[in-house]
């Protein structure tokens, strides 16, 4: 496995400006460090920032929001405290759109709806339970469906997320019988690359945290990292 500086050599930059980058997330790849002290997207966004602009010391980079290590796709950075602080507002306000591909395992029906559920994360096995009913510290947890084709015995799906709770798609997905293909910790027995799962950020949208246009920025099937990607 590469290490920062390496991945920073290749990063792909999907937009950036004076006040945020947004760079494609691969699989197996931290969006932050952890306790295991392998490398981060965090970090090599910083080097690439550095060598870049030649900037001596430290580089400011604000983390606006993770995805899981074996998830690929669109990451938001920004590049000041105040972007920062404005993108959280926007994450916390649901003002952040995002959207995910996903292959399945099994097919949803109908093809088209919402799911809404109630999870609660555990931290000794790190796994979201799935409720029906609100009670305790369930969190709320709502997102949109809609499945594009069927190919290789899975379907391919599109998500939006209505809320952003911890392992949430995958967590659904899996609790109404359609496990993320590739993710064996949520039920699936099929296949996908090894520490990846077949799940991909591929579209996010919020207002610019200065001028307050529209930002849009996506990855286009033909331009997918798991499209074809699994056996």
């Amino acid at each position: 496995m590469p290490s920062s500086s390496t991945l920073s050599q290749k990063l792909k930059v999907l937009y950036e400006d004076s006040h945020l980058i947004a760079v494609f997330k691969p699989h197996r790849v931290l969006t932050q460090g952890d306790l295991t002290g392998d490398f981060s997207l965090f970090e090599a966004v910083k080097l690439w920032l550095k060598a870049k602009y030649s900037k001596p010391g430290n580089v400011y980079l604000g983390l606006v929001h993770r995805l899981d290590r074996p998830t690929a796709g669109v990451v938001v950075f920004a590049k000041t405290s105040k972007a920062a602080s404005r993108l959280s507002e926007q994450m916390r306000s649901h003002g952040f759109k995002k959207r995910y591909r996903a292959w399945v395992s099994q097919e949803l029906k109908p093809h088209k709806g919402t799911l809404v559920h109630y999870l609660d994360f555990n931290e000794q096995d790190k796994k979201t339970r799935v409720f029906s009913e609100p009670q305790g510290k369930r969190q709320k947890a709502v997102l949109n469906y809609s499945t594009k084709r069927r190919e290789n015995k899975a379907f391919l799906v599109e998500i939006e997320l209505i809320t952003g709770r911890k392992h949430q798609i995958r967590a659904q997905l899996s609790a109404v019988g359609a496990p993320i293909v590739g993710d064996k910790k949520y039920g699936s027995d099929k296949k996908f690359r090894e520490g990846a799962i077949a799940l991909e950020s591929c579209y996010v949208s919020f207002l610019h945290p200065t001028t307050k246009t529209m930002i849009e920025i996506s990855i286009p099937e033909e331009e997918s990292a798991i499209v074809g990607g699994f056996t």
